[in-house]
This record gives structure tokens, sequence and C-alpha cells, in this order.
């Protein structure tokens, strides 16, 4: 029998506990001619009577006893099943998946060791690429990402925080070349650079404007490996991970401008942006980025 049957039964049920077309119509909320018209169609369907009709009401037949019994225990296990879920909606349990830039690894792997470890019964699956996972396709739970604001429909959008990168330099290379004092004295220097002269981050746009593109000596497609090369003194380079100036190790060339700025946002699909571990990591990634400094 088809799923989409299952009224038919629930009210066949109902008619059998109680004996009667108009208090199973009360029970389940309906007109007693909806019930009439389930019974009929049912009995119809099955091609066999299932209650035999008198003046006090309605009794099973014998085959309408046996598909009431098994009609009864559906029920039942529908019900546990709808339990289970509502209780796995409530928990902080299952596979967890985050996605963004993969030069945010450095910063967000650390927090959501902690929140795994904080609550064990959660999976972490962190993905990192250049293309955009569809959260509506659930290739992920919540997605991180910078710029202006995503606009997607069918996705809450919060802010997370803004990035202020500084331009700095290691001490091996101002033992080497020396420091700028200002951009007119970027022609004597090496920079560290996007991979491409393409990137839309706003401080990519504003390197394309104010620094030669010859003297970018040392290019790296990911965030990570550009201030790795700048901490290694290949060159002067923009640092945006999330430190202490104490752990910088490094000199500030330009100090942080409102043109480089971007902000992160956290985008969740609406159909899961309530469940308890969407907000649980919502509220850890919150709750950290608070702390942030420097970003």
């Amino acid at each position: 029998m088809a799923t989409e049957n299952w009224d038919e039964f629930r009210t066949a049920l109902e008619v059998a506990r109680i004996g009667t077309v108009s208090g199973a119509a009360d029970v389940l909320g309906v007109h007693h001619a909806t019930v009439i018209r389930h019974v009929d169609a049912l009995e119809d369907r099955l091609g066999v009577k299932l209650f035999q009709r008198h003046a006090r009401g309605y009794k099973p037949t014998e085959a309408g006893e046996d598909l009431l019994q098994v009609a009864s225990v559906t029920e039942e296990q529908l019900g546990q099943l709808v339990g289970r879920i509502k209780g796995r909606s409530s928990a902080v349990t299952g596979e967890l998946i985050l996605t963004t830039l993969s030069g945010f690894s450095g910063i967000l792997t650390p927090v959501l060791a902690r929140f795994q470890a904080q609550n064990p019964e959660v999976k972490i699956k962190y993905l990192t690429a250049a293309r955009l996972f569809r959260l509506e396709y659930g290739e992920a739970h919540i997605a991180i990402r910078a710029g202006p604001k995503p606009q997607e429909p069918d996705n809450v959008v919060q802010h997370l925080a803004t990035i202020s990168p500084r331009l700095c330099v290691a001490q091996s290379y101002v033992e080497r070349y020396g420091v700028p004092k200002n951009p007119g004295e970027f022609l004597a220097h090496r920079f560290v650079g996007a991979g491409s002269d393409s990137g839309r981050a706003p401080h990519e746009v504003w390197s394309r404007e104010h620094i030669p593109q010859e003297n970018i000596v040392f290019r790296a497609t990911e965030r990570l490996a550009q201030e790795a090369a700048v901490r290694q003194g290949a060159g002067i380079g923009f640092v945006t991970n999330m430190v202490s100036d104490a752990q910088l190790d490094l000199q500030v060339v330009m100090d942080r401008c409102e043109a480089w700025n971007s902000d992160l946002w956290l985008v969740t699909h609406i159909d899961l942006h309530r469940t308890a571990k969407v907000q649980a990591v919502l509220k850890a990634l919150k709750d950290e980025a608070r702390l942030w400094q420097n970003i």
C-alpha cells in the first residue's frame, strides 16, 4: 500500500478504537463525512470489508482486525521515529560540515578542535577550496565567506569579523634591504603577493595600484603560503593571521588601512540554521571572534 494512503489507515484505526464515525472524527479533527470517505476508499482499494456497520457503530471484521493490528504497530513505530528525530535535532551530534577558503584554516582549525573536544559526538568535516560549496544542495552546513555580504536566497547571513591586514616585513629582510618609509620608496623593495593579478580582496586591489608589479618577487595562491614567505624574509607582504603583535615577530611597514578591510560572513541554509549542532558551532565561532584582535 502506498504511503500516501496512510491517512486512510489512520482513520480506520481510530474508527476501530472508538467504534463510531463521530468519535473518530472528533479525535482526528475532521468532518464525519471525511471519516466515512476514508474507510470506504480503503475498503474499495483492498477489495474487502473492514467493518460491520450496525446501529451502535462500526465493528472490525476478521480482515479488519488483521489490518488494524498492523496499522497500530506502524503508528507506534512512526511515533517512536518522530521522537528519535526530534531528539536528534535537539542534540549536538552527528556530522558537521564547515567550509572556508584555505587561508583561514590556521585560525579556524583550533576553534573547531576545541568545539569537538567539548562535543565528542560531533564529527567535524572541514572543507577548504576555492569553489563555493552549495549549502542548498547539502554540501556544507556552515560556510565562512569573505568579501561583500552573500546574497544567495534561502541563506541566513551573519557578520563574523572584519579582516584588517597589515603590510609587514621580517627582520631578516630588514637587515638586507631596510624598510620603506612610504609608498614612494616601494620601487626599491621586494614584495610577496597573490598568485594572480585578478584577486578581488581589497588589499589585493590596493596592491595592484600602489606596489610595482615587477617588484613582486614571490607569488602564492594561498594566503598562508604568502605569510610564510613574508616570515622567511622573501619580501614585504600582507599578514592577516589572527595573532598578537608579540607573536608576529614581524615589523609593521604600514598598519591597518580602512581601504584594505574586508568582512567575514557566517552563512547557513535556512532549513538547517536552527538545528542544535549548527547553532552550537555558530556560537563557538562568534565567541571566538570576539577575542580576535588581529586578523
